[in-house]
């Protein structure tokens, strides 16, 4: 029996991958675009795992024997795009595809949904079903999000088992092939070691100061481990936060960064770029209270501990190529 993993030579799905393979007996069967290579850093140690290439997996996908488990983590993440269709392709008609495929064979399937769905956050962040369908995203890569959620929830047939997990702002080691949807932890890292200082956005509301926008920054190992924690508990299915619970600014995440790299404080506030304005986000916080009953107890990596181990990474790997 193997492992089927989407997007697995991303920054969520080679970290589930590496830490199947220390503890998993069975196979993995690895799914990604075969343009993004095996050169990246995230892929190392994957080379030997069998691979599906991306537009070739939905075709092969009737004649796949022998899953165990399908977690579809593959998907645009650019918050930024605006082609409606593409969205549509790759998050939406995709995640259908795979969703109606687990349903026939009675598969299992966890899925990456995002906290983007929540929007401006004027229904809160409550993970509840009822409360879902009242969200507006402010993009349309949320929205695309948004749109599987709800289809997946008004399904009469489903896979014996499924989990649409709402990942917040996801921070950790393996995320330099995202360029500019890189977290804002690394790219400041970088900015601090090259220039001394750090470049935030500017607030455009008048009632929340520059660096006080606030996220529900989540570190990446965190993130694996509610992975496994569906696969291997199984509660019942629905849509689940993945957070810390706590939303923390901007400004504490740029101290902790100065601190850890033992730097002078020194902030850049630019403008947050027009095309971006419409669609930022300045506050998410995860209600953690559905995910915690069904008995995720784990406590959560802090941010300044998140921040200190990261760092720590990208100063022992800074001169082997793997965070450029």
């Amino acid at each position: 029996m193997a492992i089927l993993i989407t997007g697995a030579y991303g920054f969520i799905g080679s970290q589930l991958a590496h830490q199947l393979l220390q503890t998993q007996e069975e196979e993995l069967l690895l799914v990604d675009s075969f343009s993004n290579g095996r050169s990246r850093s995230c892929a190392q140690g994957l080379a030997s795992v069998p691979f599906i290439d991306r537009d070739q997996f939905l075709d092969r996908l009737p004649r796949l024997t022998s899953i165990k488990i399908v977690f579809h983590l593959g998907a645009c993440t650019d918050t930024g795009q605006t082609d409606e269709n593409y969205l549509k392709k790759w998050n939406t008609d995709y995640t259908c595809t795979i969703f109606k495929w687990c349903t026939e064979r009675q598969i299992p399937l966890i899925y990456a949904s995002s906290a983007a769905t929540y929007g401006s956050g004027e229904f809160g962040y409550s993970d509840d079903h009822a409360r879902i369908f009242k969200l507006k995203p402010l993009n349309l890569y949320g929205q695309s999000k948004q749109d599987f959620d709800l289809w997946a929830l008004q399904q009469p047939k489903t896979p014996p088992a499924w989990y649409g997990l709402k990942f917040f702002n996801v921070f950790g080691f393996d995320e330099n092939h995202k360029g500019r949807m890189a977290s804002t932890i690394y790219h400041g890292f970088h900015q601090i070691q090259t220039g001394k200082k750090m470049i935030l956005f500017k607030s455009h509301r008048a009632d929340i100061p520059d660096g006080q926008q606030k996220r529900d920054f989540i570190f990446i190992d965190d993130i694996v481990r509610l992975c496994c924690f569906f696969s291997k508990k199984r509660p019942a299915s629905g849509i689940y936060n993945c957070g810390t619970g706590q939303a923390r600014s901007f400004y504490d995440m740029a101290l902790s960064l100065f601190k850890t790299l033992q730097v002078p404080v020194n902030i850049e506030w630019i403008p947050t770029p027009e095309k971006f304005r419409n669609g930022y986000q300045y506050f998410t916080q995860a209600d953690m209270t559905k995910t915690r009953n069904v008995g995720f107890q784990d406590s959560f990596i802090s941010l300044e501990e998140g921040i200190a181990t990261y760092v720590q990474q990208l100063l022992k790997n800074k001169n082997k190529g793997y965070e450029k």
